[in-house]
C-alpha cells in the first residue's frame, strides 16, 4: 500500500496504522463465522490504513474540487477546439485570471498521487481495463506470454507522450524517467519550479485525456 504514496508518508507509520486494524480484527473476530481470520484481518488492516491516511490528508477539499473542475473544463475545450487549450482559454472557461489558473495548476501538481488501483482503458474498441497494480512485476509468478493488452497500453502511452508539446514532453521525461525533482527540472530548463509544476499538471491532463476510452481529436 505504500507504493504510489508521497515520500513523506513513511512505512513505519503505515505499520502503526495497520496494527490498529489488526488489534481491532482480533477483538471483533467471530470464530463461529465460516471465514478465515486472515481474510477478515486483511480487510480490517487495509481499512485502518486508509482511514488514517484520510485523517491526515494534506490536500484540502477545495484543491481536489478545483482539480475536477479544471479537468472537466480541459476536456470540454479540447473537444470543442480539437486541440490542447491554452492557459488563456482555460482561464476564460473557468472565469478566472491566467495567474489564478496557473496557481491552481501548481496546487494540483503538489497534491498529485497515482492510485495503483485506478483503471485505464487498454483499447478504444473494447471495454477492457487494466490497473497500474496489474503491471507490477511479481518475481514469484510464472512467466506468462506477453499480453497484447499490456503492449497496447504501452503503445498508446508512448503515442500520447509523443503528441505532447516539447516542454511538457521534456518535463515528463526528466520527472518519470530521470527521477529529477521539479526544482531540479526547473534548473535544467531554466525556469521556476512553479512553472515546471504548471507544465507537469498540463501534461498529466493531456495524457489522461488521450488515454481515455474516447479521446478527443487534436
Amino acid at each position: 500500500m505504500s507504493s504510489g504514496l508521497p515520500a513523506h508518508v513513511e512505512e513505519p507509520d503505515l505499520f502503526s496504522y495497520g496494527l490498529i486494524g489488526l488489534i481491532n480484527a482480533i477483538e471483533c473476530f467471530d470464530m463461529e463465522r465460516e471465514i478465515k481470520f486472515e481474510t477478515y484481518a486483511i480487510t480490517r488492516i487495509k481499512g485502518a490504513i486508509i482511514d488514517e491516511l484520510r485523517a491526515v490528508d494534506w490536500v484540502p477539499r477545495s484543491v481536489r474540487a478545483r482539480a475536477r473542475e479544471i479537468e472537466r473544463a480541459h476536456g470540454k475545450l479540447e473537444h470543442r477546439l480539437h486541440r490542447t487549450p491554452t492557459d488563456e482559454e482555460m482561464a476564460r472557461e473557468l472565469n478566472v485570471t491566467v495567474e489564478e489558473f496557473q496557481e491552481s495548476l501548481v496546487e494540483i501538481s503538489n497534491s498529485t498521487v497515482v492510485a495503483l488501483d485506478e483503471l485505464w482503458a487498454v483499447s478504444d474498441s473494447s471495454d477492457d481495463k487494466i490497473s497500474l497494480l496489474d503491471t507490477l512485476h511479481d518475481p514469484d509468478a510464472p512467466d506468462p506470454q506477453p499480453l497484447p493488452d499490456a503492449s497496447e497500453v504501452k503503445d498508446r502511452l508512448a503515442d500520447a507522450i509523443s503528441a505532447l508539446p516539447e516542454r511538457e514532453k521534456l518535463v515528463i521525461a526528466l520527472y518519470y524517467y530521470e527521477s529529477l525533482t521539479l526544482r531540479e527540472i526547473g534548473e535544467v530548463v531554466g525556469v521556476s519550479e512553479a512553472r515546471i509544476a504548471e507544465l507537469h499538471s498540463r501534461a498529466i491532463l493531456n495524457l489522461g485525456r488521450d488515454l481515455s476510452p474516447n479521446p478527443p481529436r487534436r
